[in-house]
């Protein structure tokens, strides 16, 4: 049985490989009922597959540019042409390449077009409605572990558009397109909780707060694009985290400027000597150029730069980054390599990329599994069969020796309104579970780097405060459940470190 402190791959390889097995004991079971073998097939690929990240939102929520910054180059198309009616995924590859799946199970490979250092997509005359989607391999270790999906925009005036990305999340072949959502929102809508739900009912129901992060997008937008935006974006987001109806189906909400992310990964020094003549320009005119795009990109301007330098300029970083890296440089930023890495800390991007760490590709094999047992558990109960009761018991065999895929089911359980945990040890609760890092100093509380004795000792104590809380005779049976699984979990840690003292292995 695997520990949770074990890291995210030994422990996900562990219940991937259990899984697998059930799964091509289901196909040989259902070899009679074509629709479920071909869900149960596909679910069995899918299992060797890295995790699949699809960004959601709607229309401009700036799905395409936070796609672009997480992968460092700007693969996915910005602006409204036709490739952005259409689902596609990047996943890591030798060398760049593009396939054309169409919904009528063709394939066929589209021309590589290079620009600005990245990819510019053509559909190559098929209509969007004849694509089932793009699938685009792209040399990134950003890509290693996830292959990120950029979805139509929901809520479109086409009903087309937005139905593809319905229909990609809402597992019309039986089997969900994604493993998890960055739902992107720049005004959170009733809408918006609505699209998450049905997401959390289309992948089995007790999974989507583990599998969606919301993202505040396009943050510096927030305050009218002044230089305190992305603290006043801060505060929006605090405020939706706290909203039950969002908590309850969003593990995270944080604030992302997608375009200055973007600019962040891409900056060149030819940017930064562009930006340092701004800065050293005066002020006051400079403050007046940047009232408007339009003011800033005029043929005649009070700088010594070209139009269409500011106009490259306005496309790489937007008003906002362009006044922020201004006062960056006349602070004392003092290269381009310096400028990179300040937009990127104010962005948000960073945090973004933590929480995707921890709640998505340290569990990405524990994910997909559960998502997996959760196939099967639909088709048995679907299409009865001669001898299913063998299904039956394995499946319900690998949940109880399996203990990351209950902590799974806690957490997307703990949250909601009425949640099981106490709440007095909750956020204690998320965090043994798992919720900030799979580590067992994360798991405690503690800074990397404790030593094995402090960890053991914060463990026993963790340990007897949880079965204080599952032993509790005025405790209801869903919170006493809910106990004995932090239980298991502080007992699976404390092997976990025992066998790691006696490997002589640091933690």
């Amino acid at each position: 049985m695997t520990g949770p402190a074990r890291s995210g791959a030994e422990a996900g390889s562990t219940a991937l490989d259990a899984v697998r097995a059930l799964l091509d004991d289901a196909v040989a079971h259902y070899a009679d009922v074509p629709a479920a073998a071909a869900r149960l097939e596909a679910q069995r690929r899918r299992l060797d597959e890295p995790l699949r990240l699809a960004l959601v939102g709607r229309v401009k929520s700036g799905k395409s540019t936070l796609l672009n910054a997480l992968v460092g180059a700007r693969v996915a198309p910005t602006d409204a042409g036709e490739c952005t009616r259409v689902v596609t995924l990047y996943r890591h590859g030798a060398t760049p390449r593009v396939e054309l799946h169409g919904t009528d199970g063709g394939r066929r490979t589209l021309p590589v077009r290079r620009a600005d250092g990245g990819l510019r997509l053509e559909l190559g005359g098929t209509p969007p409605e004849e694509i089932a989607q793009l699938v685009v391999d792209w040399p990134t270790d950003d890509l290693l572990r996830a292959t990120v999906v950029d979805t139509p925009g929901i809520a479109s005036l086409s009903t087309g558009t937005s139905a593809r990305t319905h229909g990609f999340l809402g597992a019309d072949d039986g089997v969900a397109g994604a493993d998890a959502i960055v739902f992107l929102t720049r005004q959170p809508q009733p809408e918006d909780v609505a699209v998450l739900a049905a997401f959390q009912a289309g992948t089995g129901g007790e999974g989507a707060l583990t599998t969606t992060i919301t993202v505040l997008s396009r943050a510096d937008e927030v305050g009218a694009g002044r230089l305190d935006a992305l603290h006043a974006a801060d505060a929006v987001a605090r405020r939706m985290s706290a909203d039950p109806q969002v908590a309850a189906v969003s593990s995270a909400v944080v604030p992302v400027a997608g375009l200055l992310a973007l600019a962040g990964r891409t900056l060149r020094h030819g940017d930064f000597v562009a930006l340092r003549a701004l800065a050293g320009a005066d002020q006051q005119q400079v403050s007046r150029m940047l009232l408007t795009a339009d003011r800033f990109t005029r043929p005649e301007a009070p700088v010594p730069l070209p139009a269409e330098v500011r106009t490259a300029l306005l496309d790489r970083l937007g008003l906002f980054g362009i006044r922020l890296s201004i006062a960056l440089v006349r602070a004392g930023v003092p290269d381009a390599t310096a400028l990179a890495e300040e937009l990127l800390r104010r962005s948000g991007l960073a945090e973004l990329q933590r929480l995707l760490r921890v709640h998505f590709t340290e569990r990405g094999a524990q994910l997909r599994a559960g998502t997996a047992l959760r196939l099967v558990e639909e088709v048995l109960a679907e299409h009865p069969v001669e001898g299913d009761d063998e299904l039956r018991a394995e499946l319900e065999r690998l949940r109880l020796a399996t203990p990351d895929l209950g902590e799974l089911a806690l957490l997307a359980r703990s949250r909601a309104p009425h949640g099981p945990l106490p709440p007095e040890l909750r956020a204690e609760g998320e965090r043994l579970l798992g919720a900030e890092g799979t580590g067992p100093a994360a798991r405690l509380g503690l800074p990397a780097g404790t030593p094995d004795d402090a960890l053991r000792q914060a463990a026993l104590e963790a340990l007897a405060r949880w079965r204080t809380a599952a032993d509790d005779p005025l405790a209801g049976r869903a919170t006493a459940d809910a106990a004995e699984v932090v239980v298991r979990a502080c007992e699976a840690l404390l092997a976990a470190l025992d066998r790691s003292a006696a490997a002589g292995r640091p933690r």
